[in-house]
């Protein structure tokens, strides 16, 4: 399959019929370092989020991988010729692994459909046979990338990336509860009528329905909203906190009911993530990592979310936010939830 488009006359190079080239230049610098991301998976998911990492003007090359050729050629071609209206990027894409060589990022959104009337357990050993052959060949042709995981289960398949990979735990993500988080930014902005981007707040634990809201460490412009409604003796209910992380847990299945899939928050959940990667930004994000030793986390090799400090290394660290007890507990019951069906797989 053709990986990118050319345009040439009878085997003539136009580069050099257009352009004189400049006399005793020098070849590039080996410092000019070629940024390249590939995502698996050319989904509704997959695409979302490289139609936005195209906009944020992140990347040098953005490769695509699919098992169906036809859909694939499509989607490249599809933003292909809307390279007038994007910053330069070279769009490849192929059915082979091969045309994600050099990546510095590999976003994984690839993943079996679960069926009507499937067991859990029976559609993650489906994603499991189908990660077996993706990461190792990602792993082949790009020894020194990060591998992003976006997939559900994702904290479960975040683990075996990192188990099939063979990686160092920073060089293994998941998407995670970043864009839960983001959903519960929303929410609350919504409710006191400000900026959702004024509100620091944070799910982690599963991506799913035992995640845990950190309400003890909400702020808004700076002020802790808890603290601050007790020093003011103003009364919540805790039935009305509890209300807004249900809607949270409930969003993607809300989104899902009325069109049939989600694509652009988690579109822009992922981009923000590979920007920070990228550009080693060093911003906080709560992601699926290795969370044993955290928080009082020593069960097993478990990944769950976390606030973690992302960079051109992948994860540097994990943030020191003040947990309650009863969050701590919440956290490591999510915790167990995740074993429980990552101990069924036999990995």
């Amino acid at each position: 399959m053709s990986s990118s488009s050319s345009l040439s006359l009878d085997g003539l190079d136009l580069n050099q019929v257009f352009f004189k080239s400049i006399s005793n230049a020098h070849p590039p610098s080996q410092t000019n370092h070629h940024t390249k991301i590939s995502v698996i998976g050319v989904g509704n998911v997959g695409m979302a989020i490289a139609q936005t990492i195209l906009t944020q003007d992140l990347v040098d090359e953005l490769a695509l991988v699919d098992a169906n050729s036809d859909k694939l050629r499509g989607e490249m071609l599809d933003l292909q010729h809307a390279a007038a209206f994007l910053p330069r990027t070279k769009i490849v894409a192929s059915v082979d692994y091969t045309v994600t060589a050099g990546s510095d990022l590999c976003i994984v959104t690839a993943g079996a459909r679960q069926n009507p009337g499937e067991s859990r357990l029976n559609l993650l050993q489906r994603n499991l046979a189908m990660y077996k052959s993706i990461v190792p060949e990602l792993v082949k042709y790009s020894p020194e990338c990060i591998l992003l995981i976006v997939s559900n289960p994702v904290d479960v398949l975040t683990y075996v990336a990192w188990k099939l990979s063979g990686f160092p735990v920073n060089r293994v993500i998941g998407s995670g509860t970043n864009l839960d988080s983001s959903r519960f930014r929303f929410l609350i902005a919504d409710h006191l009528d400000v900026n959702a981007q004024d509100v620091q707040a944070y799910i982690v634990g599963e991506h799913g329905d035992s995640s845990v809201a950190l309400w003890s460490s909400i702020s808004v412009g700076g002020i802790p909203v808890l603290s601050f409604l007790e020093k003011q003796q103003i009364a919540f209910e805790k039935d009305t906190l509890e209300k807004i992380h249900k809607q949270v847990v409930q969003s993607a299945y809300e989104v899902i009911n009325l069109k049939g899939y989600t694509s652009w928050a988690i579109g822009y959940s992922v981009a923000n993530l590979a920007f920070s990667i990228i550009r080693d930004q060093r911003r906080i994000h709560p992601v699926s990592i290795l969370a044993k030793g955290f928080y009082g986390i020593d069960g097993g090799d478990v990944f769950l979310s976390l606030p973690a400090q992302l960079g051109r290394n992948g994860v540097l660290g994990v943030t020191n936010v003040h947990l309650t007890d009863e969050e701590i507990q919440q956290l490591k019951n999510s915790a167990e939830t995740i074993l429980e069906v990552q101990n069924q797989l036999g990995i």
